[in-house]
């Protein structure tokens, strides 16, 4: 591995590069919380060969947006399904305007 493919990984959503607890710093949060979400199954945190739990950037916006609900009193484990739900709608509106550009079919909500 080069200098540069190591420099390119940081540019990666999904490479784990951060420690429990940079991340925990990065979102003003203990390492419980992270450890919290992680037993909500919000994500799965990757592990070092020492076993330790990394973190990518994609994993941290989930947490950050789930760190916002509990920080407005929403229980964790709803936040977390929340986040989950917020997810699964996002997906499935993608999916929606792609089907719409590939077949041609205007947007009813346009209209409107």
């Amino acid at each position: 591995m080069t200098a540069d493919d190591s420099f390119s990984r940081l540019e990666d959503d999904d490479y784990p590069a951060y420690t429990m607890g940079r991340a925990a710093e990065l979102l003003g949060t203990t390492q419980s919380f992270l450890r919290a979400i992680g037993e909500a199954r919000l994500i799965t945190p990757l592990r070092s060969a020492g076993g330790h739990r990394r973190y990518s950037r994609y994993q941290l916006r989930i947490a950050a947006r789930a760190r916002e609900l509990v920080d407005r009193g929403t229980p964790i484990e709803a936040a977390c399904r929340i986040v989950v739900l917020e997810d699964q709608l996002e997906e499935a509106q993608q999916l929606n305007a792609a089907y719409r550009r590939e077949t041609g079919t205007a947007d009813s909500t346009a209209a409107a």
